[in-house]
């Protein structure tokens, strides 16, 4: 996929309504926002004006609503003003509430949809944090419901929204963009089975709830102050509501979400799995220091040593050596690499020898150090115990070391291995002739 710049709004704007569960009046305003600030929600009904980050590990209630909270402060019913700032591609705002929830209008996105519209969106200049699914997540709740997360190169949502008994069952499917999302998910309205009402309004909730911020479902009937506004409705309101929770995990996705009988409980027990997985990528690409003066070698430098031109070379710089028997390169592999247009369509994948010969070229770089001042090539002799581990995409980083383990005049053997994220992605050992020139 394409990574692009973060967003924030362009300027304020603000919006007042009715809470729904709480029945009173209050205003939300969207606010600017620094690059990498994310969503926070600033409580201004408070002295210190405390906020709370819109991520997933201070949700403390997923009963019919999502609700985070921060020490003793909350704030309720956010999945919608959060869908609308996923939606439109907004990273970084602050959401400021006179109250513990926003306004819940007319049930849908829609009027934050049209606040964010009057702010304005404008690009930053840090790129957006973006995880790449590759390999598939799977939630099952004891209910019923199938939560999955698969490889996609654009993120997309398939839902099957199945009502008590079966009823007004409904799928849709469809790529999320701002666009789209404005257009064919943001008016879908909330919606309630008759017979879970009561006991909402036994627990004090829903007080401001009305025919003209939900739909009504009674038997096979539907109460609503407007006719619907999609056939399927129902099954596109769910899909805001997992677009409002899986901002949450702090990070965009590019995946398939392909969801059963989602809810705010399902969705995110997905994005905990999702906040984990992408945590836990990140752990894996620690910061690289890299050494300045004689020590490195940038892609000017390796061409002055090694005759590789495009498109065999495959070292963009020497990171560093250890004496005259280690050595650590580089290798930023992108999909503008040739060899992706046939291995393979549709599933990129570095071929193996290439990892084969990326590791000859800078073992051949290290071999050139004991012949300073020569050129000369590194030919192949043997390769010995070669293995492969993980597969190699574009947007991986190789990272290719190689140990000299014996020298002789012009032959010389190597330990080698191409690794990405501190993982082994191949290994082998090569014995080669350097021939000068």
């Amino acid at each position: 996929m394409a990574f692009t710049n973060q967003r924030t709004l362009s300027k304020a704007a603000s919006l007042e309504g009715t809470s729904l569960h709480t029945g009173e009046q209050v205003v939300v305003t969207l606010k600017p926002a620094p690059v990498d600030y994310g969503i926070k929600f600033k409580r201004v009904d408070f002295p210190d004006e405390p906020t709370i980050d819109a991520k997933i590990e201070y949700v403390k209630q997923v009963e019919r609503a999502t609700s985070l909270g921060q020490g003793n402060v909350k704030v309720h019913t956010v999945e919608h003003v959060l869908s609308a700032l996923h939606g439109m591609g907004v990273d970084n705002a602050v959401v400021e509430l006179n109250g513990n929830e926003p306004p819940i209008c007319d049930g849908s996105a829609a009027p934050f949809v049209e606040l964010i519209n009057r702010c304005g969106i404008e690009e930053q200049s840090a790129l957006r944090k973006v995880f790449e699914i590759r390999e598939p997540l799977h939630v099952e709740t004891k209910s019923g419901s199938l939560m999955t997360l698969v490889p996609s190169s654009v993120f997309r949502v398939s839902c099957t929204q199945v009502g008590p008994d079966g009823r007004f069952t409904q799928y849709f499917s469809t790529e999320i963009t701002p666009e789209i999302y404005q257009k064919e998910i943001a008016p879908a309205r909330t919606f309630v089975f008759y017979e879970d009402v009561q006991p909402l309004m036994d627990k004090g909730l829903i007080r401001g709830g009305s025919l003209e911020n939900a739909v009504v479902i009674r038997g096979d009937s539907i109460m609503s102050k407007e006719p619907l506004r999609f056939q399927d409705e129902f099954v596109r309101h769910k899909i805001l509501d997992i677009l409002g929770d899986l901002i949450l995990a702090g990070c965009r996705i590019a995946g398939h979400v392909i969801a059963v009988k989602p809810g705010h409980g399902p969705n995110s027990e997905l994005t905990r799995a999702v906040s984990k997985r992408y945590a836990q990528m990140l752990a894996m690409v620690p910061p690289r220091v890299i050494p300045q003066g004689s020590a490195v070698m940038d892609t000017k430098d390796v061409l002055a040593v090694l005759p590789h031109r495009y498109p065999f070379l495959m070292v963009d710089r020497i990171l560093s050596f250890e004496g005259e028997k280690k050595i650590v390169g580089m290798k930023s592999v992108t999909i503008n690499e040739p060899y992706f247009q046939g291995h393979f369509p549709g599933h990129p994948v570095m071929p193996g020898v290439l990892q084969v010969e990326a590791m000859a070229q800078v073992a051949s770089i290290l071999m050139s150090k004991t012949n300073p001042g020569a050129n000369g090539i590194g030919y192949f002799m043997s390769a010995d115990e070669v293995k492969f581990r993980k597969p190699v995409v574009p947007g991986d980083t190789l990272i290719i070391e190689a140990e000299l383990l014996r020298a002789k005049g012009n032959i010389g053997k190597a330990s080698c291995r191409c690794l990405v994220n501190g993982e082994v992605t191949s290994e082998g050992t090569l014995l080669f002739a350097f021939v000068l020139q």
